[in-house]
């Protein structure tokens, strides 16, 4: 597969940062952090694909099921918090893997720079020490663009995305975009994904916050489907054009 670069990229605020891609394979990485580290950020792609890849070498169902599956004894770390994603999200563990990738990479670099933004087709992992934006991106709806997270600075967490209608990941729902906060981008990656599955509609934007918050461990969560927009958590929205919309 050919690297296609993202044009939702540019959204995260971090003019500060110097910023480069990486990719390998159907992995491609765009990172912000202190200092150029292209080279050590492909290495560590390059590790965690190859983890992940043997564990579905050997264990089939990790990349194929859409639902939890028993965790296996001496797997990666990388791939146990798959594993430990999809049960509390109630996903197969590749509903994971982006947030995981993304993670994995980032940690890594923070050996080399204490501030790191790495985004995996629109999961993020982020350590910060200065307060950041990361924009929304909600495909079809007006929304998009509209709405900022506003993350604190002196943090270590996932921002990720999942939806129904914007990219190639499997959804079954009809949401522009499913947000989730949490200090672990790989559940963060699964709930969002579960999260868009249960939108089918506007309607379903407030349950389905309800139902992530009800899971624990996540800091907060967007659920936005044509105008609506649902929000829950200890997350602060900040609009990048014109006002906030009412939320529910």
């Amino acid at each position: 597969m050919t690297y296609e670069p993202r044009v939702y990229r540019e959204t995260t605020d971090s003019p500060d940062l110097v910023g480069f891609s990486v990719s390998t394979a159907e992995t491609g990485l765009y990172i912000h952090a202190e200092s150029q580290l292209a080279e050590e950020a492909l290495a560590a792609a390059g590790e965690v694909r190859a983890q992940v890849k043997r564990h579905v070498g050997s264990h089939g169902d990790f990349g194929s099921s859409l639902g939890p599956l028993p965790e296996p004894a001496g797997c990666p770390q990388v791939v146990a918090r798959m594993y430990r994603a999809a049960r509390q999200a109630g996903t197969g563990p590749m509903a994971a893997v982006a947030g995981a990738i993304a993670e994995y990479v980032g940690e890594r670099l923070l050996a080399y720079s204490p501030q790191v933004i790495v985004e995996n087709g629109g999961d993020i992992f982020l350590a910060t020490r200065v307060p950041r934006i990361v924009a929304i991106r909600a495909g079809r709806s007006t929304l998009s663009d509209r709405v900022g997270l506003v993350i604190a600075g002196g943090v270590k967490l996932g921002v990720c995305t999942s939806s129904g209608t914007v990219g190639h990941s499997h959804s079954s729902g009809q949401a522009d975009a499913a947000v989730v906060v949490a200090e672990k981008a790989p559940l963060a990656d699964a709930i969002a994904t579960a999260m868009a599955n249960r939108v089918g509609s506007p309607q379903d934007c407030q349950s389905a916050v309800a139902w992530a918050a009800e899971l624990g461990d996540i800091i907060g969560a967007v659920a936005i489907c044509g105008e609506t927009m649902a929000v829950w958590g200890e997350i602060e929205l900040r609009p990048l054009a014109g006002e906030i919309p009412p939320t529910s």
